[in-house]
């Protein structure tokens, strides 16, 4: 049975590397909040960093003038041994503690043919929210060019008897540990494993049990989908200029991620909030309120969806159902109709209202959304409203540690990839 999961060969900062200047958080993460990130650049200074690999979408406006930067940086890292092989064959089972508890998680390449973003798709590894094309080209032209991959995407899994990765983390004594430390802002601390040879064996046959009662839906993306998105991109575009012997092997078909058991305990689904800047939130109010009359939804008070500005004025909801189908429809709509305004999706309450200070700026928060439907929903509907939930705040999110080669090289063969 096709699992589409692969062991890789995985890179890691070479001995003496400073790692809590190395990690750094997922880059579509304090998007709003370029001040997160400068703190990030003067705490990196002039070490090796992952900072230097990524471009960080507070920057997203300088991207063109910035990805040469990252390019040149990967291969400086790769020539000077900065980066060198951690796991030769295998996977990286982390330990991450945060402020929710800690977080097991599994990093491992999935395929690319195994993953398709269109809307009703049936493929074994689906996105959670709908893939905004527009957002895929700047990530593509970053790893088109890109001799290594960082990931940020982590995969969900739904095991609720957690057969795959826990098992390893109750043994992990027994594996190699590769790194310990805190990580930088507020990030919780890491810990990592190579989980290799025999250990591997184990991985394969519980995902394989757990495909065989997936009903078709094994993997769900939890964060980084456009990421993904961009990946498979990529690999397209490179597929159809490879002989067919090739296109088994080449190291681009695959994307490192890491996966995480849905059913974990400090994996906290969090609502993403909306900032609306340049508007009239009154007038804005008033047509969602119009847009659900005339959509049959009820309109009394509650804690559904909370919105506000910031001139003191706030607006409640209750709904039936998860607002935010409803509510992205309506913005989605609103927006086009008028460009002067722009909106943001924002990571936590205290974010929100830090930016939500201006009477042309609206906050809109909806209810968080419950983890336990989430893979029946995929399946049942599809890809839910982009930007439904969160796994965790901000800095819970993936930090940039492990890579991967997805260009092939002389010193690097083809076969990095290998399915036992």
């Amino acid at each position: 049975m096709n699992n589409a999961l692969h062991t890789a060969r995985i890179l890691l900062p070479r001995a003496g590397v400073a790692l809590e200047k190395w990690a750094v958080v997922a880059c579509d993460q304090f998007t709003a909040q370029p001040e997160y990130w400068q703190r990030a650049d003067a705490l990196v200074g002039e070490a090796p960093s992952a900072l230097r690999l990524i471009l960080p979408e507070a920057w997203l406006d300088e991207g063109e003038a910035r990805i040469p930067a990252i390019h040149e940086a990967m291969a400086a890292y790769l020539a000077d041994g900065t980066l060198e092989t951690a796991v030769a064959d295998g996977f990286v089972l982390i330990e991450r503690e945060t402020a929710a508890g800690v977080r097991p998680g599994l990093v491992a390449a999935l395929d690319l043919e195994a993953y398709d973003f269109n809307p009703g798709s049936a493929s074994l590894i689906r996105p959670t929210e709908g893939t905004v094309l527009e957002r895929v080209p700047p990530r593509a032209r970053i790893r088109a060019g890109a001799p290594v991959e960082l990931p940020h995407v982590m995969m969900l899994i739904d095991d609720p008897d957690c057969t795959v990765i826990e098992p390893l983390l109750e043994r992990r004594d027994d594996l190699r540990k590769l790194y310990d430390f805190e990580l930088m802002l507020g990030g919780g601390h890491l810990r990592g494993w190579a989980v290799e040879g025999e250990a591997t064996r184990g991985v394969f046959d519980a995902i394989d049990a757990l495909n065989a009662k997936a009903d078709g839906l094994l993997y769900a993306v939890g964060d980084g989908n456009h990421s993904l998105a961009a990946a498979r991109q990529c690999w397209l575009d490179l597929r159809d200029t490879l002989p067919p012997q090739a296109r088994e092997s080449h190291p681009a078909r695959y994307a490192l991620v890491e996966l995480v058991n849905l059913a974990c305990p400090a994996l906290v689904f969090e609502p993403i909030h909306r900032a609306l800047f340049g508007v009239d939130p009154v007038a804005v109010m008033d047509a969602y309120r119009e847009a659900l009359r005339a959509d049959g939804a009820e309109l009394g008070e509650g804690d559904d969806l909370v919105a506000f500005d910031g001139a003191g004025h706030t607006w409640r909801f209750r709904s039936a159902e998860h607002p935010l189908g409803r509510l992205q429809a309506f913005l989605d709509g609103w927006l086009a109709a008028h460009p002067e305004a722009r909106i943001d999706y924002i990571h936590g309450e205290a974010a929100l209202r830090s930016l939500v200070n201006r009477p042309d700026t609206l906050g809109i928060m909806p209810r968080a959304f419950d983890k336990g439907e989430l893979f029946d929903a995929i399946r049942r509907h599809g890809v839910l409203p982009r930007k439904t939930f969160s796994m965790g705040e901000a800095t819970e999110k993936r930090y940039y540690m492990e890579a991967r080669r997805i260009l092939n090289s002389d010193h690097y063969p083809q076969t990095n990839i290998i399915n036992p």
